[in-house]
């Protein structure tokens, strides 16, 4: 039994390619556009066409395809191999035999594996380096494989403090759960954090109209998105500031920033490393 599957097994990692596999069969080509113009939103229009482009823990492959049909060439690498799976499924479906794209299992926590990738002009993290482990040894090994002159796009969860430090004790029960009993606690995650906004909608006579715009902007779902976040384990968090002295130090200037309001969610960063002297 693989390192990977002996996690799964014991309940210290949730089993995100699964997810993404569901989720692969809701993609359609509203969601891969949604996803090219959220990349372009952070990164600026025309900055992949001929870059190299790192996707740290690709998960579904969705920002992998985003990046490569916006004229990057791509690595993908995911720590989970049915996301591996996932990805290279997208891969033969849109870009059949591309030598543009390599897809491989690897670990953002492998700083020896890293290195043998060399330098990229973007390296991608969204949602990932906080489910490794070892959040900080992450973001370090995301730092090296950025090219001087490259940028650092991740996002990182909002630290809420005792909020959650709740909502680490939810996801470590959700993945030593029974799986047939899951289901009742994604349906109570899912009543505590959307109710009001159901209800909202349904008084506004838009019935559901939050939930089906939920992650939109990124060509995401709102029922996977919930699962990866009931499940999501292990969970770690930073507030903005440590993001930003932690890269600032090793040679960062931070070109954007999109917060999450506080809110449950992720903190978006768009860095920029400083060029050789």
């Amino acid at each position: 039994m693989t390192q990977h599957a002996q996690e799964i097994s014991s309940g210290e990692r949730f089993e995100f390619g699964d997810n993404w596999t569901r989720f692969l069969t809701t993609l359609r080509d509203e969601r891969i556009t949604q996803a090219e113009v959220s990349l372009e939103t952070m990164l600026g229009s025309g900055s992949l066409p001929g870059r190299s482009f790192l996707d740290m823990g690709c998960g579904s492959g969705l920002f992998s395809l985003a990046a490569r049909r916006l004229g990057a060439r791509v690595h993908s690498f995911d720590y989970d191999p049915r996301s591996v799976a996932c990805a290279s499924e997208l891969r033969r479906r849109y870009f059949p035999d591309d030598s543009s794209w390599r897809i491989e299992e690897g670990s953002a926590l492998d700083a020896r594996y890293l290195q043998s990738l060399g330098k990229f002009d973007v390296v991608y993290s969204w949602g990932v380096l906080h489910h490794t482990g070892a959040m900080w040894e992450a973001l370090q090994n995301a730092a090296a494989a950025v090219a001087p002159g490259g940028r650092l796009f991740i996002s990182i969860y909002n630290d809420q403090g005792t909020a959650s430090r709740r909502w680490l004790a939810v996801k470590r029960c959700y993945n030593r759960m029974p799986k047939g009993l899951r289901f009742l606690l994604l349906w109570a995650v899912l009543i505590k954090t959307w109710w009001r906004r159901i209800l909202k909608d349904f008084l506004r006579l838009r019935p559901f109209a939050s939930w089906r715009q939920e992650g939109h902007e990124r060509g995401m779902s709102a029922w996977y998105d919930l699962v990866d976040w009931v499940g999501g384990y292990p969970f770690e968090v930073a507030k903005p500031e440590q993001i930003f002295d932690f890269y600032h130090q090793r040679g960062f200037t931070l070109e954007k920033l999109t917060t999450c309001g506080g809110s449950l969610g992720c903190n978006e960063f768009v860095f920029l490393k400083a060029t050789a002297n």
